[in-house]
């Protein structure tokens, strides 16, 4: 990351340029990042610091989570940005050796207006050292907002949409506990709860790197209308990505896709629970629905989301 912000423009939508582009940047997926991470979402599995079925350790799906996400701060000041994530798009191709250095690259594609609200959208992908691709990232934020005013509203009305989440489950039929090509139609997927402290929000949300946030920072969260700090979307996603992978096992890190919308924060504190339901199958893929919802029911998160499925048993085994 550019270290002179002096020469980095604020985190506005009039300043944003279509195309603007934004890195390579260079990004080593060492042991800590892999730590950090495992801690920032519970999710300590074997395959992270182990063996795996790709050899050696990996990363986490999701584990360049924010050097994606974040490749603006590359051109903008990051302690100036007041946006919220609304859409997540990303495609995941290949596992990354923990070791590995990685090159991130992408840039601003899209901004338009809606609602009073100037969106952008940033595409940006990851490749590993020998240039095979990792993970595509396609999102859209609203640029610059006071939190207050519009969390809690559904920020995707009024788009066209080609599908719409059902969000419900067939009771009568077994729940699923591993991909299969013969799951039932809304068959549940595997539940999994998870409260995320302070702590974790901050090194999910770079607070160590020196970034303050209404998702690391509570004064931050306060001057934008809120009584509690925000769980990163992209932290959200990398909840439903764990699950995911406890239900597809290797072909999640090759084939696997998310498309989500993020519809209601969720607060530092918030119990939240992430499933979902089966669609159907197109060829080798298994289609779902993917969600997540509050103790109280509020849903935060939604989407589809899809991989490959084979007859590999093996998942990474819980270490903590």
């Amino acid at each position: 990351m550019k270290s002179q912000t002096s020469q980095l423009k604020e985190a506005r939508y009039e300043l944003v340029e279509v195309p603007e582009p934004m890195g390579p940047v260079t990004v080593t997926v060492d042991r800590r990042k892999v730590l950090d991470y495992a801690y920032s979402e519970d999710d300590f599995g074997s395959w992270y610091f182990g063996t795996s079925p790709f050899g050696g350790p990996v990363g986490h799906p999701l584990v360049l989570a924010n050097d994606l996400l974040f490749l603006f701060y590359e051109n903008y000041d990051g302690n100036t940005a007041q946006g919220l994530h609304t859409h997540e798009h990303l495609t995941f191709h290949s596992p990354v050796a923990v070791g590995e250095t990685v090159t991130v690259e992408g840039g601003y594609t899209q901004k338009y207006e809606r609602r009073g609200q100037g969106y952008v959208v940033l595409e940006a992908e990851a490749r590993g050292a020998d240039g095979r691709l990792l993970v595509r990232h396609v999102g859209k934020e609203i640029m610059r907002t006071v939190a207050g005013e519009v969390t809690g509203r559904n920020r995707t009305a009024g788009e066209a949409r080609s599908r719409t989440v059902l969000g419900t489950v067939d009771p009568s039929v077994r729940p699923l506990e591993r991909a299969t090509l013969d799951a039932p139609e809304r068959a549940a997927l595997p539940r999994r709860t998870i409260t995320f402290t302070q702590d974790q929000m901050s090194v999910f949300s770079w607070a160590g790197r020196g970034y303050a946030n209404v998702h690391t920072h509570p004064e931050k969260a306060a001057a934008s209308g809120l009584d509690r700090t925000i769980v990163q979307a992209q932290q959200q996603t990398g909840f439903i990505i764990a699950n995911l992978v406890e239900l597809f096992g290797t072909t999640f890190f090759t084939s696997g896709e998310v498309d989500l919308r993020f519809v209601s924060p969720a607060f530092v504190g918030d119990e939240l629970t992430t499933s979902g339901a089966v669609v159907g199958v197109r060829g080798d893929r298994l289609e779902l629905e993917v969600w997540v919802d509050k103790a109280d029911g509020t849903r935060t998160a939604l989407g589809w989301a899809s991989a490959r499925v084979s007859d590999d048993p093996e998942r990474p085994a819980r270490l903590v």
